[in-house]
Formats: C-alpha cells, structure tokens, sequence
C-alpha cells in the first residue's frame, strides 16, 4: 500500500495534480453575476431540528485550525447538517477527532483515496478547508464523486480554476457554495437592510479595512506565505471581505477601481505575496468605496457607510464570535442590540436547505468567481497605477 500522503506533504507538493484536470479557457471580461452577492434574501430559518437521520451528511476535508477550531464544533448547532465523515493525511488526528464526534472510523479517508467518497452515501456535501490553491482540485474531485461542494473563500486562484469548478459542478448536477461566512452572519445582514432600506439617507461612500499581522511561527500561516498555495497575501486572505462588504451593502458591481500595493523591503514575509493593498471601487451610483488589506497592522476588521442623513459603523464587523453596530445620527450615536448567532451553522445549514428544496445557494459558485476576477483587477491597477474600468 503506498504511504498516506499527510496534509504537509501535500503542501509541499504545491503543484497537486490540477494542471491534468479540464480548465476553462481564460477570462476577458467581468460579467455580472446572474444572482448578487448582496441579494441577502431572508434569514435562515427557525424551524427545529431535523432529526438525524434526516440530515443532510457532510465531510471536512482537511483538518487545519480553522477547520477543528470553527467548523467542526459548529455542527452542533446545525438544524439540517450533521458530520460524518473526515478528509486528512494524519490518520492519528483524524482518528482522533472522529471519536470526538462520533464519526465512524471506516468515514475517514485521506488524499489517496478521497475519490473513493463516491461510494459513501453517507455523504452528500463535502467542504473544502485546503490552502487556497488546492480548493479546484479537491472541489472538481468532489463533484465528480458526486457529491454537493461548499469550498471556503477566496474560491481559488485564477479565474480558470474558479470557472473550471462551476463547469464541473454543473456537470455533476450538484450544488456549489462558496463559504462568505459573512452574508449569513446576522449584524452584516442588518447593516444591509439599513444601507438598502433608506434610514441612512442616500448612499455616499462606504469604507472597510481588514488586517492583521501574518505571523510565521502560526503554522496556519506558513502555506499564507506562499504564492503557488496562497494565491495572493493580505488581498487574497482579508482584503476579500473589504471587497465584500463594499459589493453587498451596495448591492451593486463596481464598474471602476483603482489600487496601491506596498509591502515592506527585507520583510521576509513578503517574498511572494504582498502586504498592503488600498483599493477605491466607484459603483454605478456613484457610491465610492475606500477599501483596505494589510498582513502588517494591529488586528482590524471595519466597515463604516456614510449616507447623507446617518453614518453606519461594524466594528468589528466580521469576527468569529463578537459584533457591535453603531448608528451616528447627527452626532448622536445609538449601538443597535442584535442577537449573535452562529455564523458558521448558518450557512452550513442554508447549503444544505439548497440541496432539500433544490434551490441555488445565496452564495454560488459565480460568485467567487466575481470576487477572484475583481482582486484580479485590483492587482492590474496597482501594478499599472491606473484606473480600470470594469467591463459589465
């Protein structure tokens, strides 16, 4: 039998196999998606738990900090979605968790064999927890196992990769959801509903900066240091949920951007991958957004929308566990009181409900597909120190 190949490993083999599957031909053009990100639609619903054996089964492949830390204990409050099933090149480690959660044993496959999920059909939806460069592969192998896929942000690479996974979605007839923790997180939903419903005034300008310090003694950090696995650095990692943020309380695309990218000289972090990105976005209504991404600054996760009558402020806006909301009226400000809940359940169950009642995710694939596009564009302006206009 060959040897189980572990998760580091695969890391270090960075090129994993990808290049053999079917990719699309590249992308000219931004489109917009045939749903928008900031189409929030209702919050999830408040029906009881299904019973288990009603459940909709999900495996977590790979079985890295946020995985273990976040996702895992987040099952247990999940109406409609239940665990069995785990993807890691650490037998020991999967086996331990598997009896953390009751997963049965013969459930735990690893990189070698994880096509052979195929013939579980206690697995319907697979989550991909990998570095970033290797969400194509393992999402294209999930659905060609026939399973459902929800893979974490940014959804991968290039724009090849994220279209290649669409195609292979569709072809499988199976459901792809992209894990934008954010857009089922409830004080992000009620700062929509205030930024659309008119109690700010018209909308002028909205602001979000995302940082924090990468640190290379995390070894959750290590695989962000690196191009071929990370994709890009702080844009990639954080910038994305400025970039979010700016799209879904707009509810619009932005149809112009201009960037600056400067990382520190000498700071090893920043070999292959930049530190800081400031990005603007113009949408359609005249709306600017002043956007940030740093892996060099204090932990930071802010967004601030300023109409012509109130300003709205999230700070922090998307953490794990904790969220305040202010709105500034003339000076006066008022902290709006809104029950937490897990965010993470949230969406797991929203897929899961899409699957039941066979409706397309909030989230889907078209939607990383935009995001990765846009940071695209971003990089393109602060190499060029142009404005690109986005093509509709």
């Amino acid at each position: 039998m060959k040897k189980e190949l572990s998760r580091r490993a695969l890391l270090h083999r960075a090129g994993f196999g990808f290049m053999g599957l079917s990719v699309a031909g590249a992308v000219g053009h931004i489109i917009k998606p045939a749903r928008t990100l900031a189409q929030a639609g209702p919050a999830p619903s408040n029906e009881p738990s299904l019973p288990p054996e009603k459940k909709l089964g999900w495996a977590v492949v790979g079985l890295g900090k946020f995985a273990t830390q976040q996702i895992m204990p987040s099952f247990a409050e999940c109406k409609s979605s239940r665990l069995v099933a785990l993807v890691s090149g650490e037998r020991a480690k999967a086996e331990k968790y598997a009896q953390q959660y009751g997963i049965n044993p013969k459930n735990i496959y690893n990189y070698q064999n994880y096509d052979s999920i195929r013939n579980n059909p206690e697995v319907d939806v697979i989550y991909i927890i990998l570095p970033n460069g290797m969400h194509a592969e393992y999402s294209i192998r999930g659905a060609q196992a026939g399973k459902h896929i929800m893979c974490e942000k940014p959804m991968a690479n290039t724009p090849e990769e994220c279209q290649a996974m669409i195609e292979a979605a569709k072809k499988a007839n199976r459901k792809l959801m992209i894990a934008y923790r954010a857009q089922y997180e409830p004080y992000n939903l009620a700062a929509i509903q205030l930024a659309q419903s008119g109690k700010l005034g018209k909308l002028k300008s909205i602001t979000s900066d995302h940082g924090r310090n990468l640190d290379p003694k995390d070894p959750a950090d290590i695989w962000r240091m690196q191009k071929k696995l990370a994709g890009g650095g702080s844009l990639y990692d954080i910038g994305i949920y400025s970039l979010q943020a700016a799209r879904y309380i707009t509810r619009e695309e932005p149809v112009a951007i201009s960037a600056m990218m400067y990382s520190t000289p000498g700071d090893p972090r920043f070999r292959e991958v930049e530190e800081n990105v400031n990005f603007v976005l113009r949408f359609p209504s005249g709306v600017l957004a002043n956007c940030t991404s740093s892996y060099g600054y204090s932990n930071t996760k802010r967004i601030q929308v300023f109409g012509s009558d109130a300003v709205l402020e999230l700070d922090p806006a998307t953490d794990y566990y904790q969220h305040r909301l202010f709105i500034n009226r003339n000076n006066r400000i008022e902290e709006q009181n809104i029950e937490e809940k897990n965010q993470f359940a949230l969406e797991i169950d929203h897929l899961s409900e899409s699957i039941i009642q066979n409706k397309q995710p909030k989230t889907p694939g078209e939607e990383g597909l935009q995001d990765v596009r846009l940071m695209q564009l971003i990089y393109e302006a602060a190499r060029t120190g142009k404005t690109i206009n986005v093509s509709g």
